[in-house]
């Protein structure tokens, strides 16, 4: 017998789902680290923080709480201007901002921070959340819309976090299980160690998949129905949305995924051939396990796809 969207709901809530009392210190911790910087750039540089954006998992309200499995991280992205996006290099922009982030903090070790390909990471021992600091160079044309720059090969895309957020919000609207099936999805990946596949990467799929089958089934059916999606298509058709607009980008990549915000950006265009077939594996031997599980009606079986922390009752 499947499991029942109750049975469901309840591991969300008490299994993946991060707790309110969690939400509140990070947001404090987050809020202390976004005064503390702007007040670094404003005293120590001539750049212009216009607003700062808690963005990524944590703003869509689909990050998981801290485990072994599951790291925490929060986006912040602080929009520049009085900057030209097209000469200003994210390099110098990250080289600045790390440098003051050791200044904030001059009692965290140096190993404490770490440029990325589009951002600076502050990690907390304490409470092991991460914070990406994106700096973003703003569209003074556009509300909400900015530059991000790739540290690596100097490549910039355009980029909207408040859009990004409503973007799953509207999902939400939709199918008040979206952000359920999202975290499901995101646990599985995290266990399987399906590293490659990307959390952004993993709520586009999934509201590919609301969009093409809609909301009807149980919550344990349409999971089911996002790793056979998978599986079957291999993640060989190029996915979009009604949010993209022109221009499209013209991409030969193994997997594209269209970001809703930018339709020159392919979400997935780091995915290497031999990851996505580990990734479509990956999802085909979960789809196995999960069938199995529901015709036994043995819950155990489903520890195999969520891991041992998996429960659906007290």
């Amino acid at each position: 017998m499947a499991l029942t969207n109750t049975e469901l709901r309840y591991y969300d809530s008490n299994v993946l789902r991060l707790s309110a009392d969690k939400r509140k210190e990070y947001h404090a911790q987050v809020d202390r680290l976004i005064d503390a910087l702007r007040k670094s750039v404003r005293d120590k540089t001539e750049i212009k923080i216009t607003k700062v954006v808690k963005a990524g998992s944590f703003a869509k309200y689909t990050i998981l709480r801290k485990t072994t499995y599951d790291p925490v991280d929060v986006d912040v992205v602080f929009y520049i201007s009085g900057r030209d996006a097209n000469k200003e290099t994210f390099d110098s922009l990250s080289a600045m901002i790390y440098d003051l982030l050791i200044k904030i903090y001059p009692t965290k070790s140096v190993e404490d921070f770490e440029i990325q390909r589009k951002a600076a990471t502050v990690t907390f021992v304490g409470t092991g959340l991460s914070v990406d600091i994106v700096p973003v160079i703003e569209d003074e044309s556009r509300p909400g819309y900015g530059w991000q720059y790739d540290i690596h090969d100097g490549s910039k895309i355009q980029t909207c976090a408040p859009c990004q957020i409503q973007f799953v919000q509207d999902r939400k609207n939709q199918d008040g299980d979206f952000r359920t099936l999202v975290r499901m999805a995101k646990k599985w990946r995290n266990y399987a160690e399906v590293k490659p596949l990307k959390s952004f990467a993993i709520e586009l799929i999934m509201a590919h998949v609301l969009a093409s089958q809609g909301k009807d089934g149980s919550i344990e059916q349409r999971f089911r129905n996002f790793l056979l999606y998978i599986a079957q298509s291999g993640l060989k058709d190029q996915i979009s949305f009604p949010e993209n607009t022109t221009p499209f980008g013209v991409f030969s990549d193994p997997v594209v995924i269209l970001d809703p915000v930018y339709s020159l950006n392919n979400v997935t265009s780091r995915i290497s051939e031999a990851e996505r077939q580990e990734i479509v594996a990956a999802a085909q031997e979960a789809w196995e396990t999960a069938n199995f599980a529901s015709v036994e009606n043995d819950n155990s079986v489903w520890k195999e796809i969520f891991g041992p922390g998996f429960k659906v009752e007290d």
